[in-house]
């Protein structure tokens, strides 16, 4: 059988679903419009989203790696967070927070934070929806739960992490963040608020208010999906708003890719070409900057 075309209508719609106004059932009506019928609607949507069975391209079992499970005191409570270290560097690491999407703490931002970890550094997790009992296996319910999360206790937490990890045994103190899609927001906000963060990575992220820039002290590495109209909408205004407040940043915008185009777990949006050569510039600029 034919693999099914999938257009950027479609791509488009389930963008419209994961992160607007959409819901599942308009979702698959419009998809089914979009793709002729119930049958090739039903088999492209797998394609669109994202797959658990792909989540892992560094087993949570390799040998290379120490990983373990914690918590610490945020807000209202614990945090639960995932973390990952190489067992070849048992000294101290520069650190980096790994920020999940909206779909919460799941096996694939493990498994990215898992990558991160091979590459040298302490690499933690945490679940930002612990506030709400954590991250649920249904996608659409945690989209609807991170939906719900108070963005200043969410910040809150973040920085949380920071000082948890201020004083972790592995961690040399110089502390950055990457995030993906609603990750990447926090990514952009945490630099905000927390002067102390030396470096921040934001994969296809909202932009902060232009009149909090100004604030910012971390170094940030911003990467944009150059089909992604409703993220970059604000990429000239944050620019500005950069280079006016004379902010260490790069931005670098991937020609032809999706949102998302760094998730390997969907099959239409992901672009291995452009997320390569994206996870490359983020390794070298966070060993850069985090000593």
């Amino acid at each position: 059988m034919d693999k099914p075309k999938i257009t950027q209508a479609m791509i488009d719609a389930y963008d419209e679903y994961t992160h607007l106004t959409l819901d599942r059932r308009d979702f698959m009506r419009k998809l089914q419009l979009l793709a002729g019928s119930a049958g090739a609607a039903a088999a492209i949507a797998p394609l669109i989203g994202a797959s658990a069975a792909q989540a892992e391209i560094v087993a949570p079992d390799d040998d290379r790696l120490e990983t373990t499970t914690t918590t610490y005191r945020g807000a209202p409570g614990e945090i639960s967070a995932y973390i990952a270290a190489p067992k070849d560097r048992p000294g101290k690491l520069p650190t980096a927070i790994v920020i999940h999407e909206n779909r919460g703490l799941n096996a694939h931002i493990k498994d990215v934070t898992r990558r991160m970890a091979l590459e040298g550094f302490l690499a933690i997790a945490p679940d930002l929806l612990s506030p709400s009992g954590g991250t649920p296996a249904n996608e659409d319910q945690a989209r609807g739960d991170i939906s719900k999360l108070d963005q200043p206790m969410t910040t809150s937490n973040l920085m949380a992490a920071m000082a948890f990890l201020k004083t972790h045994p592995r961690s040399t103190g110089a502390i950055g963040a990457v995030g993906f899609c609603w990750g990447g927001r926090q990514v952009n906000l945490l630099a905000v608020a927390a002067p102390e963060l030396k470096a921040g990575v934001a994969y296809y992220g909202a932009q902060p208010p232009v009149e909090e820039v100004a604030k910012i002290k971390a170094a940030l590495m911003l990467h944009y999906a150059a089909l992604d109209d409703r993220i970059n909408k604000g990429i000239d205004a944050y620019k500005q708003a950069l280079e006016a407040n004379k902010k260490d940043f790069q931005i670098f915008i991937y020609d032809g890719v999706n949102h998302a185009f760094n998730n390997d777990t969907s099959a239409a949006r992901y672009d291995e070409k452009a997320a390569d050569l994206a996870w490359s510039r983020t390794v070298d600029f966070l060993k850069a900057k985090l000593v």
